[in-house]
C-alpha cells in the first residue's frame, strides 16, 4: 500500500479513534421499561431482545474490539430525540437501578459510553437524534446539542456564520459532547484555546432529572463539565459555545518528510519552534508519525504569502515553498485536513460513520515538556516506528493561548504552563479482537510507550482524558457504595493533575449518590 494510503487509513483509526450483561430482575426490568414508557415512545426504547438492537448498538462503534461475543452490553438502548426522553431516563434509570452510559459520537477509546468492562446493570442513552446547532449570521455564539458532532457543527457554523469559528478537533466525527467534556485539544487551541475554554453555557440533566443552566448548577460544577469527564455531573444536553473570528481564506499544507530526508533533526527544529516567541498562534503544525515518514500538517489563519513569511522566520528547515500552499475557507480546510485531499465536498463532513471494518485499535497518550532531541527521535524511528506500519503517533503543538490560560478561571484541562506538545500513540490491527495480530499490536503499543518513559513528562506521568487509557486505572467500588476518592487518583491525576480533588468536590455538589458513574469517572470528595 502506499504510503499516503497507509496514512490516510492511520489517520482515520485515529479519529475514533457481545455478551450478556447481568440481567436485575425481571420485575425491575419491566418497572425500568413501564416508566420510559409514559414519556419516550416504544419505537425509540430498544431491549437486547428488540429486532434493532445490534443495529442501533453498533450505529456509532467506532472501534470493533468492542463489540465482541465477551463485550457487556446494555440491557437497553434509549434513542432519546427530546430532552424530556433524557429526564425520563434518568429517573427511570435512577429509581429502578438501571444506570445509565451516555453515547454522543461513540468514541470513547475504551468503549465506556456503549460497554462496561465488568457486568452491570445499565442502558445506553443515544443521543444521536439529538442534535443540531442553533446560531444566527454574524453571532458570536451558538447552542449545540449533545449528539452533534463535530463535522455537523463545522458545516452548520461555515455555511451559516463564515466569518467564525469553532476551535474543535480534527475528527469530524466525534460527538461535540464528548469533544468538549474531555477538554478538547485541537488545531486552533494555539489561538483560542481547548474546547472547554470556550464553552459559554450548558444544559444539563442532574441525578435528580432536572434540566439546570449554568445559573442553576453554579460555576463549580459548570467549570467541571467543560473539560472533567463531563459524564461524571449528570447529561449535558446542549453546550452554548463562543464562536471567534477567521478570515476568508486560510492556508493548510502538508509537508511529507521521510527518515532519509532528516526526518529526525526536522522533528527536533520543530520542537524547539513551539514556544518561541515568533511562532505566532495563527499558525500550528502538527505532525503525524508513521513507518519511516514524518507528515507536517500546517493550519495558517491567513493566506500563503504571510504563511511562508512567517515559517522562513521559524522554521525554515521545513522547506515549505508557495507550491506546498492550499488557501480555502475555514470549512473547507476542515474537510482537507479530515479526509487529505481537496476534492472531497464539504457536505461528507455532515457524514456521522467514521467505522474501519475489520481494523482494530487501541491508543495511549503522554506529554512532552523537554525537547527529544534528534538523538532521541532517531532512535525511535530505528526501534520502533520503522517496525510497525500499522503503527503510529500524533504530535499536537500547545503554547499559545492554551499554555498562557489563567488556570484559575481556564477550564479544568490542566496541561498547560510549560507544555510543548502532546503525543497520542496508536496501534491498529487486522482482524481480531484478542489472537496474535492483537497481541503484537499491543506488545509494540507498550514497547514504544515504555522507550518513550524518559522522554515525557513524571510524577504523574500525565494523559489525555480524550485518549481514555483503562491501563493507567479504575474505579474501586468501596463499602458505601461510591467510588473511591483514592483510588481514583491513580488514574485521575494523570488525566487532571492538581484540578482532580476540585472536580471530586463538585461531583460530590452534582452527583452524590454517584449515579453517574463507569470505570473512570470522577469520584465524590468524602465529606
Amino acid at each position: 500500500m502506499a504510503d499516503h494510503k497507509k496514512m490516510a487509513l492511520a489517520l482515520a483509526i485515529l479519529c475514533f479513534l457481545c455478551g450478556n450483561a447481568f440481567l436485575p430482575s425481571s420485575a425491575s426490568s419491566d418497572s425500568f421499561l413501564q416508566c420510559l414508557s409514559t414519556v419516550i415512545p416504544s419505537e425509540l426504547v430498544f431491549t437486547q431482545s428488540s429486532s434493532g438492537f445490534t443495529s442501533v448498538l453498533q450505529s456509532s462503534v467506532q472501534n470493533p474490539k468492542f463489540i465482541t461475543n465477551t463485550t457487556v452490553r446494555p440491557l437497553f438502548i434509549v434513542t432519546a430525540s427530546d430532552v424530556s426522553h433524557v429526564q425520563a431516563a434518568v429517573r427511570c434509570g435512577r429509581t429502578n437501578g438501571v444506570r445509565i452510559r451516555v453515547r454522543s459520537g461513540g468514541h470513547d477509546y475504551e468503549g465506556l459510553s456503549y460497554r462496561s468492562v465488568q457486568p452491570e446493570v445499565f442502558a445506553v442513552l443515544d443521543l444521536a437524534r439529538l442534535r443540531g446547532v442553533h446560531l444566527s449570521p454574524g453571532e458570536g455564539s451558538a447552542w449545540v446539542d449533545a449528539g452533534t458532532t463535530l463535522g455537523e457543527l463545522y458545516y452548520a457554523v461555515g455555511t451559516t456564520n463564515p466569518g467564525f469559528l469553532f476551535p474543535g478537533g480534527v475528527c469530524a466525527t466525534v460527538g461535540v459532547s464528548g469533544f468538549v467534556s474531555g477538554g478538547g485539544i485541537g488545531l486552533m487551541m494555539r489561538k483560542y484555546g481547548v474546547g472547554g475554554d470556550n464553552v459559554l453555557d450548558a444544559k444539563i440533566i442532574n441525578a435528580n432529572g432536572d434540566v439546570l443552566d449554568r445559573a442553576a448548577m453554579g460555576e463549580d460544577v459548570f467549570w467541571a463539565i467543560r473539560g472533567g469527564s463531563g459524564e461524571s455531573f449528570g447529561v449535558v444536553v446542549a453546550w452554548r459555545l463562543k464562536l471567534s473570528p477567521v478570515p476568508t481564506t486560510v492556508t493548510v499544507v502538508n509537508n511529507v518528510r521521510t527518515l532519509e530526508q532528516g526526518a529526525p533533526d526536522l522533528l527536533a527544529k520543530w520542537e524547539s519552534t513551539i514556544l518561541s516567541p515568533l511562532n505566532i498562534p495563527d499558525l500550528t503544525t502538527r505532525v503525524v508519525l508513521q513507518g519511516r515518514v514524518a507528515i507536517f500538517q500546517t493550519l495558517y489563519l491567513g493566506r500563503c504569502t504571510d504563511l511562508l513569511d512567517t515559517v522562513l522566520n521559524v522554521f525554515p528547515e521545513l522547506g515549505m515553498t508557495s507550491g506546498d500552499c492550499n488557501e480555502m475557507s475555514w470549512l473547507r480546510a476542515m474537510a482537507f485536513i479530515y479526509f487529505g485531499n481537496t476534492t472531497t465536498p464539504v457536505e461528507v463532513l455532515l457524514n456521522r460513520t467514521n467505522y474501519v471494518a475489520g481494523h482494530y485499535y487501541k491508543a495511549k497518550s503522554d506529554y512532552v515538556r523537554r525537547a527529544v532531541g534528534s538523538a532521541g527521535w532517531s532512535s525511535l524511528y530505528q526501534q520502533w516506528l520503522s517496525k510497525n506500519g500499522n503503527g503510529k503517533m500524533v504530535l499536537e503543538p500547545h503554547g499559545g493561548a492554551v499554555g498562557g490560560a489563567n488556570t484559575a478561571t481556564a477550564s479544568p484541562y490542566p496541561h498547560r504552563r510549560g507544555v510543548l506538545f502532546n503525543i497520542q500513540y496508536g496501534s491498529d490491527w487486522c482482524c481480531d479482537a484478542n489472537g496474535t495480530m492483537a497481541a503484537a499490536g499491543l506488545a509494540w503499543l507498550d514497547g514504544i510507550y515504555g522507550f518513550m518513559g524518559p522522554f515525557v513528562t513524571s510524577n504523574p506521568r500525565e494523559a489525555y482524558a480524550n485518549y481514555r487509557d483503562l491501563d493507567l486505572g479504575k474505579n474501586v467500588i468501596g463499602q458505601d457504595g461510591l467510588s473511591s476518592y483514592w483510588s481514583g487518583r491513580v488514574w485521575a491525576e494523570r488525566y487532571f493533575m492538581g484540578n482532580y480533588r476540585r472536580l471530586a468536590a463538585a461531583k460530590a455538589m452534582a452527583d452524590p449518590g454517584d449515579y453517574f458513574r463507569n470505570e473512570q469517572t470522577i469520584p465524590p470528595l468524602p465529606k
